[in-house]
């Protein structure tokens, strides 16, 4: 009846909430909103957020994941020119960090689905059975990103110091998701950097966007190279007319903080048409 009782409480959170967040060691809200309390079946970080102030979709500060930093010392850890991985998914409670992994797939909603899942029609619409995913298929799925600032506390993050530094096209997608770090990272501050998973969904669903906050540290690095001040990014189909080096985060269809225009007949995404190239962002150094 235990088995049976969590079966359905993380089916509940999965369809009912669907949204999708990153996790990993060193994510805040990583057990839930309550500082203290490890809950396996959290899904309060996948809530996007849509039409708010600034100083309530800033971090997740909506939901006072802002407030829940991971435990001392436990970070994100980013080898510098390697990767990292972390795991997509609607709730924790579907990823290895809960119950021994045992209600994952390879897919965010530990379901089972083909390798081309796709939804109806030619072309293909909306994939029906996980709205979270915002996408019709796997080559129309929007890109997400990381981004980095190197002040230890989430309070001094700015715009101009939150710097991207990875994409990775086509996701999300499938559960485990691999990010290239740039080489010459330097070294984060003895406290950790801050980091920010970001997403922009192309469509098939509400156009929100996604920030996720996590304490984080470049490890393996020697680098003493600075990263240079965030700009706005552009929408640039020529891509003579991009923001070329170190680009902020987007911020879009908020009630204030946007950066960015949404463009006619097109997406806000961490694509190349924003000026962001697939992997390490190698270009965001002075």
């Amino acid at each position: 009846m235990i088995a049976v009782g969590l079966l359905a409480l993380v089916a509940c959170s999965s369809v009912v909430n669907a949204h999708t967040a990153a996790f990993a060691h060193g994510m805040y809200c990583h057990g839930g909103p309550n500082p203290g309390h490890d809950d396996q079946n959290t899904n309060t970080a996948v809530a996007p957020v849509y039409n708010l102030p600034r100083s309530q979709w800033w971090f997740q500060a909506d939901r006072g994941c802002d407030r829940v930093p991971p435990a001392p010392g436990v970070f994100l850890e980013l080898p510098a020119g390697g990767t990292f991985t972390v795991e997509l998914a609607h709730n924790r409670a579907q990823t290895t960090l809960s119950y021994d992994g045992q209600y994952t797939s390879q897919w965010p909603d530990g379901g089972e689905h083909p390798e081309d899942w796709k939804g109806t029609g030619n072309p293909p619409g909306c994939i029906p059975e996980d709205g979270a995913l915002h996408t019709n298929n796997q080559s129309m799925a929007a890109g997400t990103a990381f981004a980095i600032s190197y002040v230890s506390d989430i309070s001094a993050v700015t715009m101009e110091n939150l710097v991207v530094f990875t994409v990775l096209p086509n996701t999300p997608w499938k559960r485990i998701a691999t990010y290239a770090v740039p080489r010459d990272l330097p070294p984060c501050p003895a406290d950790g950097c801050t980091c920010a998973w970001l997403w922009v969904p192309k469509g098939c669903g509400e156009p929100n966007m996604y920030m996720q906050g996590y304490k984080c540290k470049v490890t393996g690095s020697t680098s003493t190279r600075r990263l240079a001040p965030a700009q706005p990014p552009r929408y640039c189909p020529n891509f003579n007319d991009c923001t070329r080096g170190a680009k902020q985060m987007i911020a879009t269809r908020q009630a204030e903080g946007n950066n960015v225009e949404v463009p006619q007949n097109d997406f806000v995404s961490y694509s190349e048409v924003w000026g962001f190239s697939p992997g390490a962002q190698n270009d965001i150094f002075v």
